[in-house]
């Protein structure tokens, strides 16, 4: 009874103009956690007023972001911070109601397909042939074709309902699908791409040397395999050096690091500036 007076208290807060004062009771209600959503979403749909209903808009979105804090943590101290868990929470950073089951079996029904059609003689770019012809050509996966960035075409649950997304979305869900089939595709750090690579068996330990490892090179966008020499050429043609480091292959924490980078960048303007500090924090908490 105490908690309904002082939520009704605190709501009733919310007009006053002070920029200081709605802060403070901003804290207060974030505090309570999602109990207090349904008292908020109620409140919005009885306000007419636009600035209030920012404000409570503004409210939910740091309680949703607060409990997304909480799962990023748990995601990066998990022993092997899995993939798929990874990129469905950075989709909740937009959606924050998901229902990831759905995304979880389509992404089950891609791997099944892909899985049929595999087997233990295929060269490595006949198991790469297959995963094109299944994500590409009969699922149907098209790389998105606007200039502008749009937040949506880098998250897994969007681009899975879609079928289509960016370079950086679509690389994550082939990532994802080539890390359950256990076929070893990687993320290397090209600069403003994202490229991904499918490594020899064995292991050269050389730094200097580390595109030994690499039989060839995919753009996710559309599937396109190419070799050394074409990324030698891309390089020339951007006037870019060649580091060893461009070859490392990265592990899961760095993909999602990664996707979540690419993703900030769709928020460089003024109003949306909130969203692109709240992207750094999550980084932040991956490499802690």
């Amino acid at each position: 009874m105490q908690n309904d007076k002082e939520i009704k208290a605190l709501l009733s807060l919310l007009e006053d103009p002070d920029k200081e004062v709605f802060e403070a009771i901003s804290s207060r209600i974030v505090a309570y956690g999602n109990p207090i959503i349904d008292n908020l979403e109620e409140l919005w749909e009885h306000t007419f007023d636009e600035e209030i209903q920012e404000r409570i808009e503004m409210i939910i979105h740091r309680i949703h972001f607060s409990n997304l804090k909480n799962d990023f943590k748990e995601w990066a101290v998990a022993p092997h911070s899995d993939l798929l868990p990874g990129a469905l929470l950075v989709s909740k950073l937009l959606y924050p109601d998901l229902q990831t089951a759905k995304v979880i079996q389509d992404i089950e029904r891609l791997r099944r397909n892909i899985w049929l059609e595999l087997n233990n003689y295929l060269t490595p770019l006949e198991q790469i042939n297959v995963i094109q012809s299944i994500l590409y050509n009969y699922f149907g996966l098209k790389n998105s074709s606007t200039k502008d960035l749009q937040p949506q075409d880098y998250l897994l649950s969007h681009i899975i309902e879609s079928k289509k997304g960016n370079q950086t979305g679509n690389g994550v869900l082939y990532l994802l699908l080539t890390e359950l089939l256990d076929i070893p595709v990687k993320l290397i750090l090209i600069p403003q791409q994202f490229v991904l690579a499918y490594l020899k068996s064995g292991n050269n330990k050389d730094q200097e040397n580390l595109h030994l490892n690499i039989e060839f090179f995919i753009d996710p966008s559309i599937g396109q395999i190419f070799t050394h020499n074409d990324l030698y050429n891309y390089f020339n043609k951007t006037t870019q050096p060649v580091l060893p480091d461009y070859f490392k292959p990265q592990g899961n924490k760095k993909i999602i690091e990664k996707l979540l980078a690419d993703l900030s960048q769709c928020y460089s303007i003024d109003h949306k500036l909130y969203m692109k500090a709240e992207i750094i924090e999550l980084i932040e908490i991956i490499n802690s």
